[in-house]
């Protein structure tokens, strides 16, 4: 690379499916084994090189996410160079990279925020590559988007939501492209065809633009690819990352506390007489009294007395109560600021 590597995160999105959490936080702030999921997302370009060089474009949505982010990267990363983009209409993926064209140029990578991989990217010191797609087999990837090869493993085309498993090599969300100005041109020829779905232009029919004139695209895989799109795949990709070491293991001096690892429990929480794991992450400030919880996420703030929780995301200052931690466990869903009593 001799021009500086644009890394474009487009995160603009109502989130709907990660309600109610993302009713009070945008989708990248939600916590999954103890931070959040936009930390996690920026560590996996750990392996990039010159990473301190490189410029970051965040795309967000108005509101939470414009609110938001911007301090968040501030506090939490300022070595980082960031630009941001604000996409005030959800138009879909190729419209906010269209809005952040004036920093599509040369070296590019473009992550989409609800993708967690485990990939190599030092590759990129020396790429000699047009454009990579990343991608993972899957058993069943009617669901997503694949990349179709020729024989000799260009990518002929993507597309979204094939009709059978005969080909399961999945796009998991990530590409490079050599020049980014590529990609402007082919979405500026995507908007003026009027090639979009429902009012949403797709990033996929930009690229298939791209490969129809010329562009050689290869596939390169993931070593795991994890999502935080939804509340269930969230929990999943919590014990993924506690299962592999993104956890800690206290050290509890409390006799009535059992620790059932893997878990991460913020140096904060306060537990008394309570069973925390194994796959339990635990917030800062947390207050836990006579409880169990087990495969679950609390973020900051969380107070839980005398329930059993399991398979359940509670949001910040949220408090759940409940009438015995040897009650049949509970499986919740609760927003920020909220209340669960059991009588």
């Amino acid at each position: 690379m001799t021009e500086t590597l644009k890394i474009i995160i487009p995160t603009a999105g109502w989130a709907t499916r990660m309600r109610p959490q993302t009713w009070s936080k945008p989708k990248p702030l939600v916590s999954v084994a103890g931070r959040t999921a936009l930390d996690h997302l920026l560590d996996s370009f750990r392996t990039v090189p010159r990473l301190e060089e490189a410029e970051f474009v965040i795309i967000y949505s108005p509101g939470l996410g414009e609110t938001q982010i911007p301090p968040y990267m501030k506090e939490n990363h300022p070595g980082l160079k960031v630009h941001y983009v604000l996409q005030p209409v959800m138009k879909g993926q190729s419209d906010a990279l269209w809005l952040a064209r004036q920093r599509l140029a040369g070296p590019t990578l473009v992550c989409f925020s609800d993708t967690l991989i485990e990939t190599d990217f030092s590759f990129l010191s020396q790429a000699k590559d047009e454009s990579v797609a990343w991608v993972k087999n899957v058993p069943d990837p009617r669901r997503f988007g694949v990349a179709e090869v020729d024989a000799e493993g260009w990518v002929k085309r993507l597309v979204e939501k094939p009709a059978t498993l005969d080909n399961t090599r999945v796009v998991v969300g990530c590409y490079y492209l050599h020049e980014g100005r590529v990609l402007v041109a082919a979405i500026r020829e995507q908007i003026e065809s009027g090639a979009s779905l429902k009012g949403e232009y797709f990033l996929a029919d930009a690229i298939n633009i791209m490969i129809g004139h010329g562009l050689k695209m290869r596939t390169a895989s993931v070593e795991a690819w994890l999502d935080t799109g939804t509340i269930a795949a969230t929990l999943e990709t919590n014990h993924y990352l506690l299962e592999r070491g993104l956890g800690n293991t206290p050290v509890v001096r409390d006799a009535t506390v059992r620790i059932a690892p893997p878990v991460f429990i913020h140096p904060t929480a306060e537990i008394t007489a309570s069973v925390i794991g194994p796959y339990a992450s635990i917030g800062a400030g947390c207050v836990i009294r006579n409880a169990q919880v087990a495969e679950s996420i609390l973020e900051a703030g969380v107070t839980v007395e005398a329930a059993a929780l399991t398979g359940s995301f509670i949001g910040r200052q949220a408090s759940v109560r409940g009438r015995s931690a040897q009650d049949p466990p509970l499986t919740l869903n609760i927003g920020d600021n909220s209340t669960v009593r059991l009588e």
